[in-house]
């Protein structure tokens, strides 16, 4: 491995690097045991354990003896191990689902009709397969009303607004905000603003309402010029991308309060990522991140494996990127790179991949409840309504069946507790053509973490 922060600097402006540290990954994050794994890369290994997402540096000694163990198979004798090394701990995450957790987040999907013709929109380009309609301010309201209804004095609370194109119904949008702060401003709660938009109806007025209620801001682009516009066209065939970036600049230059990030979904067609990546970024976007593509509603432009293999290069070379301007002392919002470090650096465990159908659910316009604003208008996800809340026996069961510990091949994957299992809604949908890419993904942001806490220590704080 590279030693020093000089060394890095200088060899990774080369994208072979990426490459050849994708070749050496994907084989060593191949699972071993569900109890341990080891990632290797630097001047020592480091011990993963998935109760509690532990990470500890041990000897060669040690090494060997966990090597020895896994290629017997031994999973007793791995247990073992780790008391004798002192590293065993009770259960962090037992088989026990969650029971009628409180909701805090909601998504509304305030207008089910879209403007664009993107060749893979989960929801049907924008009506959710139902006919097209906006919803009405007196649902919005019923929404907010449950999402504070039971939430305490001083507490925290997230409204998003989803479409189709949600600035379609711009001004439900901004009635809805000030009910919503009405309400809260009253029992001292603080609620928490986003919208995901594709741009093209962004105005310099939106851009003032988002940054006086500090709005997270997601705008959808899926690469530079062409690129983009072969995904993500107009209804008529027109092209988007010129468009959206003319619109948004406002925003750009606005964002205090409100942060604006933009949203790659990667395809077959725009897997050039470390290029993409540093043109949004020197456009000002607070945060850049990339998601493959599993499922379309029509099935076209889906990421399969050997596809995923190579945007999984281009990740890395943009995480190469990363760690050569955090070295430098320089900010690079990759969003990727910073949420999958976070959550290593906390050792973070859960027994499921989001808070869909637990704290978080998704409205439709025809005020019915469901796990996520990717389930809106599909049964399987469905969870009560407006009118009568959410339906207890309906988010239990689902909370029970998408436990970690009941999926599989999940149960005995080593990163199970940090991946959750893989979004519901594609899961559901696909299975898991991912693993390979999310296991390679997060070995490579724990050989990352290990070389910036050693060579730039405190670097994150």
């Amino acid at each position: 491995m590279i030693g020093t922060a000089g060394s890095l600097v200088e060899k990774i402006q080369n994208v072979p690097i990426a490459i050849r540290l994708a070749q050496m990954i994907v084989p060593q994050s191949k699972p071993r045991s569900a109890h341990v794994h080891l990632i290797k890369g630097g001047p020592s290994t480091q011990i993963f354990i998935p109760n509690g997402s532990r990470l500890y540096t041990v000897s060669q000694d040690v090494e060997q003896r966990i090597t020895s163990l896994m290629n017997k198979k031994d999973e007793k004798g791995l247990q073992d191990e780790l008391i004798i090394l002192g590293l065993d701990a009770p259960e962090y995450i037992t088989n026990e689902p969650l029971q009628s957790p409180p909701l805090h987040a909601l998504s509304l999907a305030i207008a089910q009709k879209c403007n664009m013709g993107c060749t893979y929109c989960y929801a049907d380009q924008g009506d959710f397969g139902g006919p097209t309609k906006n919803m009405s301010l007196e649902t919005a309201f019923k929404a907010i009303d449950l999402l504070l209804k039971d939430c305490p004095e001083g507490g925290k609370a997230q409204l998003t607004f989803l479409g189709g194109e949600p600035l379609i119904n711009r001004q439900a949008i901004r009635e809805a905000v000030v009910y919503a702060e009405t309400i809260a401003k009253q029992r001292n709660i603080r609620v928490n603003y986003s919208i995901t938009t594709n741009g093209t109806l962004v105005t310099e007025s939106d851009a003032v309402f988002f940054e006086e209620y500090g709005f997270s801001v997601t705008i959808s682009l899926d690469g530079i010029g062409k690129d983009h516009d072969l995904n993500r066209p107009m209804k008529g065939g027109k092209g988007s991308y010129d468009r959206i970036i003319q619109n948004i600049r406002p925003l750009l230059s606005l964002q205090k309060k409100m942060q604006v990030s933009a949203r790659v979904t990667v395809t077959p067609e725009n897997t050039n990522l470390p290029d993409v990546l540093d043109e949004f970024i020197h456009m000002g976007f607070h945060g850049v991140g990339f998601s493959p593509l599993l499922r379309s509603s029509n099935g076209q432009n889906e990421m399969n494996q050997e596809q995923l293999s190579v945007m999984l290069e281009n990740m890395i070379a943009c995480g190469l990127n990363f760690e050569k301007n955090v070295l430098a002392g320089k900010r690079y919002p990759f969003l990727n790179m910073v949420n999958a470090l976070k959550e290593i650096s906390k050792g973070t465990h859960r027994p499921y991949p989001c808070g869909a159908g637990a704290g978080y659910m998704g409205v439709s316009a025809d005020e019915d409840l469901f796990a996520c604003h990717r389930f809106v208008n599909e049964d399987v996800g469905k969870m009560g309504d407006l009118n009568k809340g959410v339906q207890p026996d309906l988010q239990n069961n689902w909370l029970a069946s998408r436990h970690v510990n009941t999926q599989e091949p999940c149960s005995q994957c080593w990163a199970r507790y940090l991946c959750g299992g893989g979004c519901h809604h594609e899961v559901i949908e696909k299975g898991r053509p991912a693993c390979n890419y999310i296991r390679s993904w997060l070995f490579y942001t724990i050989q990352a973490n290990e070389r910036l806490s050693r060579l730039k220590p405190n670097w994150n704080n």
